[in-house]
């Protein structure tokens, strides 16, 4: 008599892994239209990774009445670009990439960053995606 056995698949921890992501909201004034942009923006990333088999959202990270020309005085941004640091976060979301920054230089250095820390941007407004992009005249156009 033959016995056989059955061999269940193995999941691996790699499929089972949803991606990390987190957004970045930022406006510039405390402007009522501001002010709803921001309210908008946060709502719309905390709907958007609800029903998400791929990713989940870890935070959302939104500096309210801040310039992006100065990347120092973005506590959030800070704060985000610290919890990347520290291995919390895989993709990155944001609107645009002026609410992303407003200054060339401290943009590229933080994309820069980030790739070296195997973290995507993906700025929705452009269409630009890091994880994809060879080639950083995109962003500086």
């Amino acid at each position: 008599m033959t016995t056989v056995t059955i061999i269940q698949p193995t999941i691996s921890e790699e499929q089972n892994h949803k991606l990390r992501c987190a957004a970045y909201c930022r406006v510039s004034s405390n402007s009522e239209d501001q002010l709803n942009s921001f309210m908008a923006q946060t709502r719309y990333y905390e709907k958007a990774f609800e029903k998400s088999d791929r990713e989940q959202l870890v935070d959302i990270y939104a500096d309210e009445g801040i310039t992006g020309t100065r990347e120092d005085k973005r506590d959030e941004f800070q704060r985000m670009i610290s919890d990347c640091r520290k291995g919390r976060i895989d993709r990155i979301y944001t609107k645009s990439i002026s609410r992303f920054a407003r200054n060339t230089k401290d943009c590229l250095k933080n994309i820069r960053e980030l790739k070296s820390l195997g973290i995507t941007v993906f700025f929705e407004k452009e269409n630009i995606d890091t994880a994809k992009l060879t080639d950083e005249m995109m962003i500086t156009i």
